[in-house]
C-alpha cells in the first residue's frame, strides 16, 4: 500500500528564533519514500540537516520574527500488515543483553525507574517474563490512563501520570517503558505517524503518536499502549530514551504554535 504523510505546522515569533525539528521520516524507512520528504519553510530559510545520538535526523534553522511555517509531504510504501506479534519472544537476563541496549535499561528525564521500582514489581513481578509481561504493562496502562489532549501536559513525567491518570499518548507510552525497564526489559520511546487504515470510521483528527519498543528475543519489538492493538501503516520519524530525546520541535526562545495540521492517509489504488 501507499501512504500518503505529512505536517502543516504554523508558528508566531517576537523575534529570529533558532530551532531544531526533527519531522523527517526515520532513516530505516527512507529507501520506502517515493520522493524525498523535504522539509519546507515559508518564508524559506538556510536548514542544516545532522544526525542525532540516536541516529536521527534532524534539521536546524533560525525562523524570521513574525508569521513563520513549516512542513513535509511525502508518500511512502508499506506492507499494509498490522504490527508484528510474537508471543515466544523472551526476555533476556541483563547479563545477556548487548551493550548498545543498556541505555534503555536507566531512568531518563520522564521515566523515573527509581519512584515506580517497587510498584512495578508489585503490579507485575508474577506475570510471565518476556511478551506476555510487556503485554500486560501495556493492558494496565491502557486501562490505567483516561486519555484527552485537555491533559496535555509537557512536564508531566510516568510517576506523575501514573498518580494522576490521565494524559495522551506520550504518558501512555511514559508509563509503559519505566515499568519494562522497572523490570529489566530494555524500552524506547517512539514518535511518527499512524494511519487509521482498517479502523472502522469515524475518524478522529490525524495527529502524531507516541509508542514503545521493547527488546526480546534478540531484537527490538513495536508495543503501543495507547492503542494496544496492532495497527497498519506505523510510519517512525524519530526514537530515543524518552520524550525529552526526541521533541518534533525545539525553539530557543518564545513562540507560539497557532495552528498545525497531520495528516497519514492510504491512497487509493488507481
Amino acid at each position: 500500500m501507499r501512504i500518503h504523510l505529512g505536517c502543516e505546522l504554523h508558528f508566531e515569533f517576537p523575534q529570529p528564533t533558532p530551532m531544531i525539528l526533527t519531522l523527517n521520516v526515520h532513516f530505516s524507512r527512507v529507501s520506502e519514500l517515493e520522493r524525498p520528504d523535504y522539509l519546507i519553510t515559508n518564508p524559506p530559510v538556510p536548514i542544516a540537516g545532522y544526525r542525532d545520538s540516536f541516529g536521527n535526523w534532524c534539521g536546524r534553522l533560525v525562523a524570521p520574527g513574525g508569521h513563520f511555517s513549516l512542513g513535509t509531504d511525502a508518500i511512502i510504501r508499506d506492507s499494509g500488515l498490522p504490527d508484528p506479534i510474537e508471543l515466544d519472544a523472551a526476555q533476556h537476563q541483563v547479563r545477556d543483553l548487548p551493550s548498545e541496549v543498556i541505555l534503555f535499561l536507566l531512568g531518563s528525564r520522564y521515566c523515573e525507574t527509581d519512584r515506580l521500582g517497587d510498584e512495578t514489581w508489585r503490579l507485575f513481578g508474577n506475570t510471565p517474563p518476556g511478551w506476555p509481561r510487556v503485554q500486560a504493562i501495556c493492558d494496565f496502562v491502557q486501562n490505567h490512563i483516561t486519555f484527552g489532549y485537555e491533559h496535555s501536559r509537557a512536564t508531566r513525567t510516568a510517576y506523575e501520570a501514573y498518580a494522576e491518570r490521565r494524559g495522551v499518548c506520550r504518558d501512555y507510552a511514559h508509563l509503559a517503558i519505566t515499568f519494562c525497564r522497572c523490570l529489566n526489559i530494555p524500552a524506547r520511546y517512539c514518535t511518527g505517524y499512524i494511519t487509521d487504515v482498517g479502523l472502522p470510521p469515524p475518524y478522529p483528527p490525524n495527529d502524531f503518536a507516541a509508542w514503545i519498543e521493547v527488546y526480546l528475543g534478540g531484537r527490538w519489538h513495536t508495543f503501543d499502549p495507547r492503542n494496544n492493538a496492532p495497527r497498519i501503516g506505523r510510519i517512525l520519524i524519530a526514537q530515543g530514551r524518552d520524550a525529552a530525546d526526541v521533541p518534533l520541535t525545539h525553539t530557543f526562545g518564545p513562540g507560539t504554535l497557532s495552528e498545525f495540521r497531520v495528516w497519514a492517509d492510504e491512497v487509493p489504488a488507481e
